[in-house]
C-alpha cells in the first residue's frame, strides 16, 4: 500500500461518544483496501501525522458551543510548522453535540481556513445520543472518503 494513501481520524472523546463516531468513521474506511486508516487521538497527533495524510476528518465534541480544547491544541501545535504544506488538503469535521452542535462545527471551519483545507464532504453532525443512523452514516463517510483516496480524487 503506497504511504501517500492514508485517511486520517483525529478524535477527542471524553463521554466515548465521539470515539464511537471516529471507530465507526474507522470501520467504513477499512472497507477500502488500498488505503491506510489511522484513527488517533487529537494529542497524540503530530504536525508530521497532519501533513502526510491524502485526507483528514476532524471529530469533536461540542464543549460550551466550542470544540474540545484538544482539538483546538492540536491547530495550536501544528499550524506554524506544516500551514504552508497542507494547502488544498481534504478535509471533513464530525461533531457529536448535546445541543447543535453548529458552534463547534464554526470554529474547526474557521481555524482551517488559515490551513486553506478544502472541505471535500458535508459535516456531520451528531445531535443527542449515538443511534445506529448516526453510526451508519459515519461508515458511509469512512468509506466515501477512502475510496476518493483511492481513486486519487482527494
Amino acid at each position: 500500500m503506497p504511504p501517500d494513501k492514508e485517511l486520517l481520524i483525529v478524535y477527542h472523546s471524553q463521554s466515548g461518544n465521539t470515539e464511537r463516531l471516529a471507530m465507526a468513521l474507522e470501520e467504513g474506511a477499512r472497507k477500502v483496501e488500498r488505503v491506510l486508516t489511522r484513527r488517533m487521538k487529537a494529542c497524540a497527533v503530530i504536525a508530521a501525522d497532519f501533513r502526510d495524510c491524502s485526507a483528514l476528518v476532524v471529530c469533536s465534541p461540542e464543549y460550551f458551543g466550542y470544540m474540545a480544547g484538544a482539538i483546538k491544541d492540536l491547530f495550536d501545535r501544528t499550524y506554524e510548522e506544516i500551514r504552508d504544506q497542507v494547502i488544498g488538503k481534504s478535509y471533513t469535521v464530525v461533531i457529536s453535540a448535546g445541543n447543535d452542535g453548529t458552534g463547534a462545527l464554526n470554529s474547526i471551519e474557521r481555524i482551517v481556513l488559515g490551513y486553506r483545507l478544502r472541505r471535500v464532504q458535508e459535516p456531520i453532525i451528531c445531535k443527542g445520543p449515538v443511534t445506529e443512523d448516526m453510526l451508519e452514516k459515519c461508515r458511509n463517510l469512512g468509506q466515501t472518503l477512502a475510496a476518493g483516496i483511492a481513486l486519487g480524487i482527494y
